[in-house]
């Protein structure tokens, strides 16, 4: 017999499933979080639930909003279980691990309801916002480093008297309620893959509240914090398969679950102006500088997902897993990882970086997740710039070797011809696609026709080094193929 996820259905999912054993109506939200997707709920509401079993941060439950008219799914999927969503833990044995998650107190579409948002951010009682909202949601140019004030999402949001529709929207009018009624300022938290999101965060959040009202902007400059934070957890899309297994194997209906690796971390500066849940007690590491291990995880973790996407793709692998099973991907993973990405790395503190970086690999391997290279390869013009360019940067200034990121680069340029080495149609999914697609056309004529746009390579196409590895490497994708590129690359590695 089957029972569908809710509040009054915990004592008999107990018997199958590990559910909240707190108390879960004397929640109180403490945390408005924007961007409630599969990552989140597999990361910071799963940490937060952890301390709740502990007897601890009852008041610091969530409130998660969907920003966006498409987080309307998820939203009422929440509503619809009281807040209650299922976490599986995909291990790499085939064994699931499921729980059921239970510290969303509340959920909110903002677009429905977006005075409904504003009032629980203008709540004394929240005292962090934090961001899940995507690499491009922060609105960078990728070449000054400046917000981009023309970016049409936002324009909306600038008229004066606007209702909120963007995720710096509601912060910024929420900022401006809490200044307005005197108020402390909640911290802005961001969760997102971004070098020095802290800083990001507030550079962008507040020029973009000195175009709505200057005043406001020096308030938020000098009150409110930003602590940076570096969050690492595969966690793929949810498929219809994994809605189906949670039922058969554990008879549990269940919406939208989320499933994850093992793998858990979170690193965070310790910069709360209001304070903030004993997260140290459930593995948390507070420090006083993220910076070395954002930058380990960005270079290492999300730059190899880069570096096996487009190249794994073109060969015809589909999943992540199954290029981590290929003895030359694995080889070329580490290769990057050792000699481009880790010599631009600062010290490190208490990680051996060489287990790091085999651990990454092991995970990347992971049969069950099903890690799907299409989720790795969508939004690259959002990716390549921050996780990719560092280090060609870093490693040309120093004398570095630069050959698997120029080949990297090149994967996406050969990608983004959309049609794969067998001929098959790729539906290539970026917030610049029709501009991406457009240089790639051209590749055939102009090889550097991609390297050309500065919004988001800078100077590197004025580098002789890196345009001449570049141009090698994808005259080699678009002559011979993804593998004999790779072999005749890994070669030199031995």
């Amino acid at each position: 017999m089957t029972v569908e996820l809710r509040q009054d259905a915990l004592a008999t999912i107990a018997e199958r499933v590990p559910v909240p054993t707190y108390d879960r109506s004397a929640l109180r939200v403490g945390i408005v979080h924007l961007g409630v997707g599969g990552f989140h709920r597999a990361h910071q509401a799963m940490y937060l639930d952890a301390l709740m079993e502990q007897g601890q941060a009852l008041d610091w439950a969530l409130c998660g909003v969907g920003v966006l008219a498409h987080d309307r799914r998820i939203i009422e999927t929440l509503q619809q279980q009281d807040g209650l969503y299922t976490l599986v833990v995909k291990h790499p044995d085939g064994h699931r691990e499921p729980r059921v998650v239970g510290s969303v107190a509340r959920a909110l579409l903002a677009p429905d309801d977006p005075r409904a948002v504003l009032d629980q951010m203008a709540d004394p009682a929240v005292r962090i916002v934090s961001l899940t909202i995507t690499e491009g949601g922060y609105l960078v140019n990728q070449v000054t480093g400046e917000f981009d004030a023309d970016d049409p999402s936002i324009a909306a949001d600038l008229v004066p008297g606007a209702t909120p529709s963007t995720a710096f929207g509601f912060v910024v009018a929420a900022l401006a309620r809490r200044r307005a009624e005197g108020t402390a300022p909640f911290t802005v938290l961001s969760c997102d893959n971004i070098p020095g999101n802290g800083d990001v965060t507030r550079r962008m959040l507040s020029a973009f509240a000195r175009l709505v009202d200057p005043d406001l902007a020096d308030w938020i400059l000098a009150e409110v914090a930003f602590p940076s934070s570096m969050v690492d957890r595969i966690t793929p899309v949810t498929s219809p398969a994994d809605v189906e297994q949670l039922e058969e194997q554990f008879g549990l209906v269940d919406g939208w679950p989320v499933v994850c690796e093992p793998f858990t971390q979170w690193v965070v500066e310790d910069a709360f102006a209001l304070g903030r849940p004993p997260l140290a007690d459930v593995g948390v590491q507070l420090v006083d500088d993220v910076e070395p291990y954002e930058l380990m995880k960005l270079r290492l973790l999300n730059a190899s997902h880069q570096a096996l996407a487009y190249l794994g793709h073109l060969v015809g692998y589909r999943y992540a897993h199954e290029v981590c099973a290929d003895p030359l991907f694995r080889r070329f993973l580490l290769g990057y990882m050792t000699h481009e990405g880790s010599p631009t790395l600062p010290a490190v503190p208490g990680v051996d970086l060489d287990a790091y970086r085999h651990g990454l690999i092991e995970r990347f391997a992971n049969p069950e997740v099903r890690d799907t290279l299409a989720r790795l390869c969508a939004e690259s013009s959002d990716r390549i710039p921050k996780w990719l360019v560092p280090v060609i940067r870093e490693n040309l200034r120093t004398g570095g070797e630069i050959a698997r990121s120029a080949l990297v680069v090149a994967s996406w340029a050969r990608y983004a011809e959309g049609v794969d080495e067998q001929g098959e149609p790729i539906e290539v999914v970026d917030r610049l696609r029709d501009r991406v697609m457009a240089a790639a056309a051209r590749q055939g004529e102009d090889p550097l026709a991609l390297l050309r746009d500065r919004d988001l390579f800078g100077d590197l196409v004025d580098d002789a080094r890196f345009t001449t590895a570049y141009a090698d490497a994808l005259a080699s994708l678009r002559a011979e193929g993804a593998r004999t590129t790779l072999e005749k690359l890994v070669g030199s590695d031995a």
